[in-house]
């Protein structure tokens, strides 16, 4: 069974390869490749989250060298929770119409579909890791392709993936320099190996400046304001599709370690307090996150720029999680992540589909679509309602885990902005709902659009329902999978 450890990376890893000989053939059978390989990817990951929650952890030694010699590929509910989001919107978004995707149509030997492919083969490689090196190299692998996909986007896009680049290789060094000092100091990478070394030292100021290294290096990869500034460009000049996965699953592998290594491999030295204000500055700055991305998204009158802050703002909610590092705070950033991944996700889709059929990215000119458009601006219209916090959606409840854990300590003013922020977000869909659905259309473009293919309706309708379901039965993910992880991690 230790093979399962490995098995929802495989199809991906191979299928990149195999993607770009087939499109050196025809550019359809790329895409194909990918459907096939996120579709494996996706049974992968579910079957090994429901054996986990069931038998407990999985592991594989790399190449048969157990650690801490060799590299470990850890497999338990965690890495499990993240593989099946990572696999679940990365076969959404390649099953979506190319052309409506990612703005183009692409010629025999385009590495599309492949460099979709090595991007969420490092996401799942994050995710499976149980070496901090291999953890870097997988950061990596994901930062290069998505520097490729976000060039996409034309002038603006390349200049977008430069910036990228730019910052994402910082916060590569800082994270590198962390662990470095960590390794020096334990002699080890391996990190449930490293977890029972650091509590010895956990005040040696090697450890304490390898943790603010680690955070700052895994902050900016996760895009935590202040370190945002790579984001907004990034994800409003490229293609939709590319920026459905840059928001829904790719900024999500920097909250992944945060998590993964602040609580399982620092732990005591994390939670129990070290004299290193980490928890506190993840939590405020979260709370900045909330408040600055929502109002810049207020003020948006590009459809993407407006879902890019809003971005940020949810980024926010997760890292107020982290830092509150309680067992409800972090069932809510948990959940968080698999809320905001199919609300965002749909958002961006959507905006695709729009693009597609009209050319509109101005909001003032969205007047009438919900007429011409139902089906679509009906998905639009749940995703939007749950990024507001409306019950029963599943935005509602991972606020409401959010909220519950901020009383738990008595941090009202966590409490406080996530609900004020709830109001924010309303402000700026309302002006959207208003446009969509109640104004009629003042524009030929607008009245002579008819709804996208039925592909973009199926995916759309697709997030919608699971938005949907994740609000209903949130209960049962929370019981049997959420809750055992906090409890774990935190007591």
């Amino acid at each position: 069974m230790s093979q399962l450890t490995i098995l929802p990376l495989l199809p991906l890893l191979f299928g990149a390869v195999i993607a770009m000989l087939a499109g050196l053939w025809r550019s359809a059978a790329s895409q194909i490749t990918a459907v096939v390989s996120t579709s494996l990817a996706l049974v992968a990951s579910v079957v090994g989250l429901v054996t986990v929650v069931t038998d407990g952890p999985l592991s594989y030694d790399m190449g048969g060298w157990p650690p801490p010699v060799g590299i470990e590929y850890v497999l338990d509910p965690l890495s499990a929770f993240l593989a099946t989001i990572v696999a679940l919107i990365g076969l959404l978004v390649v099953c979506y119409p190319v052309d409506a995707a990612f703005d183009l149509r692409p010629a025999k030997g385009t590495p599309l579909y492949p460099l979709v492919l090595l991007l969420l083969t490092g996401l799942m490689g994050v995710m499976l890791s149980g070496d901090l090196f291999h953890l870097f190299v997988f950061l990596e692998i994901y930062a290069i392709s998505t520097y490729g996909l976000v060039s996409l986007g034309g002038d603006k896009g390349t200049f977008a993936a430069l910036r990228y680049l730019l910052l994402g290789t910082v916060g590569s060094g800082l994270y590198l320099l962390g662990v470095g000092f960590l390794y020096f100091t334990t002699g080890t990478l391996n990190m449930a190996d490293m977890a029972q070394t650091l509590p010895a030292i956990a005040d040696s100021p090697t450890v304490l400046g390898a943790m603010a290294l680690i955070v700052t290096g895994l902050g900016l990869k996760m895009a935590l304001f202040p370190l945002h500034v790579w984001l907004p460009d990034a994800h409003s000049y490229s293609p939709p599709g590319v920026a459905a996965l840059l928001a829904a699953v790719q900024v999500k592998a920097g909250a992944y370690g945060l998590i993964r290594i602040l609580f399982d491999v620092f732990g005591p030295a994390y939670t129990g307090g070290t004299g290193l204000p980490v928890s506190a500055a993840l939590t405020y700055f979260g709370l900045a996150g909330i408040v600055v991305g929502s109002w810049l998204a207020i003020r948006q009158v590009d459809i993407k720029r407006l879902l890019a802050y809003s971005t940020v703002a949810q980024l926010g909610y997760i890292g107020v999680g982290i830092g509150l590092a309680t067992p409800r705070a972090l069932i809510g950033a948990l959940l968080h992540v698999l809320s905001h991944a199919l609300m965002k996700s749909g958002l961006f889709l959507v905006a695709g589909g729009i693009i597609q059929r009209t050319g509109i990215k101005s909001i003032p000119r969205f007047s009438g679509l919900g007429k011409v458009m139902p089906w679509t601006m009906g998905g639009f219209a749940i995703a939007a309602l749950s990024m507001v916090g409306i019950p029963p959606t599943a935005g509602f409840f991972s606020k409401f885990y959010l909220i519950w854990g901020a009383i738990d300590v008595g941090n009202w003013l966590v409490a406080v902005v996530v609900v004020l922020s709830s109001l924010l977000t309303l402000v700026y869909f309302l002006r959207l709902f208003e446009r969509i659905f109640v104004v009629t259309p003042q524009e030929d473009v607008v009245r002579d659009a008819t709804e996208p293919s039925w592909r973009v309706i199926a995916t759309v309708m697709v997030l919608a329902v699971l938005i949907a379901l994740v609000g209903i039965f949130n209960g049962v993910l929370v019981s049997h999978v959420l809750e055992p992880i906090a409890t774990r991690m935190l007591g």
